[in-house]
């Protein structure tokens, strides 16, 4: 899905003080039903996740933390069962996941006698039963359960859904008989910094050259696109040449602006690919 910047923002405009939850994820398909759901999370985590970057320090003062903490204690107090922390969360405006962690953190700086490491904290949230409180283990899993932004699930998703995107990748090269090497054995081969695929032979793509493909599980924004460039995309170029960037949860039009510098961006895989016989692969 290519979206115009203007497009773009609209959504982007009607997520401004909106929890990361599904239920609000529902409503923003409701506004837009033309839009994929899978395009509308992508945008809903990157722009969430930009208003938790830009308010993130006041959550982490210690009057804030302990002002929670002593919140979820009197919540919790009353009513054990009920969703104290994803509640308090969606409050103050802070993902249900990081809400978690802070008032778990401060919860085991209390109860034991070192503070946690951050492997501990970490296993602790992928597997809140190792929690040994059974309330603020509940009150956890609720939060990271309710979170479509942040916390141990949607790393996991996200992580699998960038696994199948490359692999469905990879059945797509080989079904156009194209030889590559993947990231893998480009690394065997010592290279640090490699794109997904790498092209053996190079095609063509609507005109435009290709080296290299790097495919990409989310939404193109401006903010994600812009630090990808300086980040992987050009130091691509400057190794390998000209390359193609799938998108495949679309992207926003006016990025696509590098194309005779030589990176392509794509939303899906593409079916005019020109071989170095001049014909339709």
């Amino acid at each position: 899905m290519i979206l115009t910047k203007a497009q773009y923002e609209e959504i982007a405009q009607c997520l401004v003080s909106v929890p990361p939850t599904r239920q609000s994820l529902r409503k923003l398909k409701q506004r837009f039903p033309s839009q994929s759901q899978a395009t509308l999370l992508s945008i809903f985590s990157q722009e969430y996740q930009k208003h938790i970057k830009r308010t993130h320090a006041k959550h982490h003062t210690s009057e804030a933390i302990e002002s929670y903490y002593q919140r979820y204690l009197n919540g919790v107090v009353k009513n054990g069962a009920a969703p104290v922390l994803l509640d308090l969360a969606n409050e103050v405006d802070y993902a249900p996941s990081l809400m978690a962690r802070l008032i778990l953190e401060r919860f085991l700086q209390e109860h034991e006698e070192t503070a946690p490491s951050k492997s501990v904290i970490n296993s602790m949230l992928r597997d809140p039963s190792q929690i040994p409180d059974g309330v603020l283990a509940n009150q956890v899993y609720q939060c990271i359960v309710n979170d479509c932004c942040y916390g141990p699930l949607v790393d996991c998703i996200k992580h699998a859904i960038g696994h199948e995107h490359e692999v469905l990748l990879r059945d797509l090269l080989l079904e156009k008989n194209l030889s590559f090497l993947d990231e893998d054995q480009l690394r065997a081969k010592g290279y640090d910094k490699t794109p997904d695929f790498i092209l053996q032979v190079p095609v063509a793509v609507e005109g435009h050259i290709i080296h290299w493909i790097e495919s990409k599980a989310s939404f193109g924004d401006e903010c994600s696109h812009h630090a990808y460039l300086h980040d992987q995309f050009w130091s691509y170029w400057n190794r390998f040449g000209p390359g193609l960037v799938i998108y495949w949860y679309g992207f926003i039009q006016e990025l696509d602006c590098n194309r005779e510098r030589g990176i392509l961006l794509k939303a899906c895989f593409p079916t005019n690919i020109v071989t170095l016989c001049h014909s339709l692969a």
